[in-house]
């Protein structure tokens, strides 16, 4: 990146969903006397008697978890989704008013039966049962005929949206492409057919090269801050050779899954020494019966902190009404987070 752009505001194109987003380095400088969040403490019971996802507790829909030793899966008890709705659709006739049923299936996945534990403080081999289990809900919910995607995704800490402090993630499966991978698939597309390599690998190439960008990195996988990152100290994951998703991935790529979401969650607990908020998803090909090779699994994280542990990016005015806008850039996030995931010395 030349270093003029550093200082300056600029625009930046974001290859996999072919937009522009807006950097604005001086305004790092600007005082802030907006809304604060309160400092988030982590848990500290091995087990809460009140937590639904906690082993041996009734949840909120009268449902009992197991005593569960390791990962447990379930039906969401409150499924944005259902598996059993008649196919109809409605269309005015000018394309204006149009609207149709959606299958689907939402499940939760409880990562570990105690309830004080993340992926940032759970062992590695821990996290590599839950990948093993994120793989398996992709093969099972993606080889059904009516399911098209399955998205798999954490939300982490109050802020983002979590309901329960207790580890876990959900897995939605859905019978249509939603919009984002759907944008991904069509630029990766595109990019494949004019330049016969898939797009990620070019990119992680570029990245590498540079590694001003790069976070960590281990024999499989790569954790940078994408070049066109919107929100402040985003990160992608990017395996190192191509492949199509979770199912696809190889015994030495899983472990290296592992070891590089436990080092950039750990590290992400050291920015600003409290528990990080995030929203973290894998986008992986779609499930819809066709071949992919386009397209790179990969995975995102979106943390809403900005500049302190109670200071959040709001997506508001010009980013709803224009276009995506970050103040620090990507670098300086970069090395921020290097620097954190050295302090967490994994």
């Amino acid at each position: 990146m030349p270093e003029s752009f550093l200082q300056t505001p600029h625009r930046r194109w974001n290859a996999l969903k072919r937009e522009w987003v807006l950097v604005s380095p001086h305004r790092t400088q600007r005082p802030w006397q907006g809304q604060t969040e309160d400092t988030v403490k982590p848990a500290v019971l091995k087990y809460d008697p009140t937590c639904y996802l906690c082993p041996g507790n009734t949840r909120a829909g009268g449902h009992v978890t197991p005593k569960y030793p390791g990962t447990f899966v379930f039906e969401n008890d409150f499924a944005a989704l259902k598996d059993d709705v008649a196919p109809a659709s409605f269309d005015d006739g000018a394309g204006l008013l149009r609207a149709s049923t959606e299958r689907g299936v939402c499940r939760v996945l409880c990562f570990d039966p105690r309830h004080d534990l993340t992926l940032a403080t759970m062992s590695v081999p821990a996290i590599r049962n839950v990948v093993d289990m994120w793989t398996g809900q992709v093969q099972e919910l993606g080889a059904r005929e009516e399911i098209a995607y399955v998205e798999v995704f954490e939300n982490r800490g109050a802020m983002m949206g979590a309901s329960n402090p207790h580890p876990h993630g959900q897995i939605w499966a859905t019978e249509h492409i939603p919009n984002e991978p759907a944008l991904e698939l069509a630029s990766q597309k595109d990019y494949f057919a004019q330049h016969g390599s898939p797009l990620l690998i070019d990119y992680l190439a570029k990245e590498l090269s540079e590694g001003e960008r790069i976070i960590a990195e281990n024999e499989t996988w790569v954790a940078l801050v994408p070049f066109w990152a919107v929100w402040p100290f985003e990160t992608m994951l990017v395996p190192r050779a191509a492949v199509s998703g979770l199912p696809a991935l190889t015994e030495a790529q899983r472990d290296g899954l592992a070891a590089i979401l436990k080092t950039v969650t750990a590290g992400y607990n050291q920015v600003f020494d409290t528990p990080f908020p995030y929203s973290m998803g894998f986008h992986g090909a779609p499930t819809d019966g066709e071949d992919h090779p386009e397209w790179v699994m990969h995975a995102h994280f979106f943390p809403p902190l900005l500049r302190s542990a109670t200071v959040r990016k709001f997506m508001v005015g010009f980013e709803l009404l224009g276009s995506p806008q970050r103040d620090i850039t990507p670098e300086s996030a970069a090395e921020t987070l290097r620097q954190a995931v050295k302090k967490a010395g994994v």
